[in-house]
This record gives structure tokens, C-alpha cells and sequence, in this order.
């Protein structure tokens, strides 16, 4: 599930000329700590309830105050796990998402996330997610389905995203009919694929439920 498919289009953006009174009545309306803004579609950072409720002049426009997080926000085709990664590095609710074109499309809320990620892990029955990390050259889908085959495990769907951290690697998202990722993830790190991440029931090692739990401490859902 890409960053697009999850916009909120109930929550618009604010502008410049819109007043801190404003900004702070909206956050209260949509229940969030943050709102975006935006100028002739550009995005030009986060409206904060933190910054603007100490402010003694609520009148005054959103021109006239530091905004935030100028740099935070994920492209329209990346993966939910990086909507997930950018709120919880940067302890928002809210992630901007833009175009190539670097215009504003919309924001992602943290319970759009945690829907997203129901919605995933329900997908297609009972079973597991595993997310690797490597070099685009070393990809190769027939290669890593013959070592989860050879553990009578089937690949029910596979998803390629690039690494927004390194513009040489990618990520590859599966989806496996299993519950047990134990023997995968040994089998696969033997040959040097890297897991950065693994949705499972009842799992000892389990990033992804650590992310949750990181969620909900920083972000108080």
C-alpha cells in the first residue's frame, strides 16, 4: 500500500494568510497535534499546536510564525512502513505527502497508518509480512522465492519500494502464509538479505510491532 492510496481528504491545508486562531481551531476540529501549509501547492511545513498556543496574538497569519518540519514528508508512491518511519522519527500525527513535481497532495494521519497496517496484515488471511532491504542489483524475486519455497512457505504477494535512505537499495515487502518467520529470516540472512523489518503473530524478535509500540509512546493514541 503506497503513500497516496491513504490521503486524508477530509483534512485540507492551511494557508499562509489563515490566522494562528484559525491553525488552532482546526487542530481541535480534526483532533490532531499538527496541520500543514501551503502556498500556490508547495508545502511549506507544519503549523504546530506546541508552537502556536503559547503565541498572545492569535490573530496574527501564519506568515508571521516559524513553521516546522519544512523537510519531513514522503513521496506519493512510497510504502505505509515509510508514512510509519517519518511520524515516528519525528514524533508527528500527521506526514505531508507530495508529487515529482514537489506539490502538495495531502497529509497522512498516524490512525490512517494504524488502519493501513490492519488492513495489511488482514490481507489475504492468516500469515506474516517481511520486509528486506538490498542493493537494486542484488534483487532477484525467483532467487528469494526458491529459499522461501524450499521451507514449504508461499509468497502470497510482493511489493518493491525504493529506500528513501540510500537511492541504491530497495525495499521488498512479502506477504508469506506462515506465522513463523524463525527459519525464513535464518535461511535468508545465510545468504546475506537483510531484514529490516517483520510482522508476525506472536513473534520474539518483531520490528514491526516495536514500531507500533514506539507510536503509541511518542505520539500518546
Amino acid at each position: 500500500m503506497i503513500a497516496e492510496e491513504l490521503i486524508n481528504q477530509m483534512i485540507p491545508p492551511l494557508k499562509l494568510y489563515d490566522t494562528v486562531e484559525k491553525a488552532l481551531r482546526w487542530m481541535d476540529e480534526f483532533r490532531v497535534n499538527e496541520l500543514p501549509v501551503s502556498r500556490n501547492r508547495k508545502y511549506m511545513g507544519l503549523a504546530t499546536e506546541t508552537n502556536l498556543i503559547e503565541l498572545p496574538d492569535r490573530s496574527q497569519t501564519l506568515d508571521q510564525v516559524t513553521l516546522e518540519f519544512q523537510d519531513v514528508f514522503v513521496m506519493h508512491h512510497q510504502h505505509f512502513y515509510d508514512v510509519m518511519e517519518a511520524a515516528i522519527k519525528n514524533k508527528i500525527q500527521v506526514v505531508p505527502v507530495l508529487d515529482e513535481e514537489q506539490d502538495y497532495m495531502g497529509i497522512i494521519t498516524i490512525n490512517d497508518t494504524l488502519a493501513a497496517f490492519g488492513q495489511m496484515s488482514a490481507l489475504q488471511g492468516q500469515g506474516s509480512i517481511l520486509v528486506l532491504t538490498m542493493p537494486e542489483r542484488d534483487y532477484s524475486l525467483g532467487q528469494i522465492s526458491r529459499l522461501i519455497e524450499e521451507d514449504n512457505v508461499k509468497i502470497l504477494s510482493a511489493y518493491v519500494s525504493p529506500d528513501e535512505v540510500d537511492p541504491y537499495n530497495i525495499k521488498l515487502t512479502l506477504k508469506l502464509n506462515t506465522s513463523d518467520l524463525t527459519r525464513i529470516i535464518a535461511t535468508l540472512e545465510r545468504f546475506e538479505y537483510r531484514v529490516t523489518a517483520q510482522f508476525q503473530d506472536g513473534a520474539k524478535y518483531d520490528v514491526g510491532r516495536d514500531r507500533l509500540d514506539m507510536l503509541f509512546k511518542y505520539l500518546d493514541i
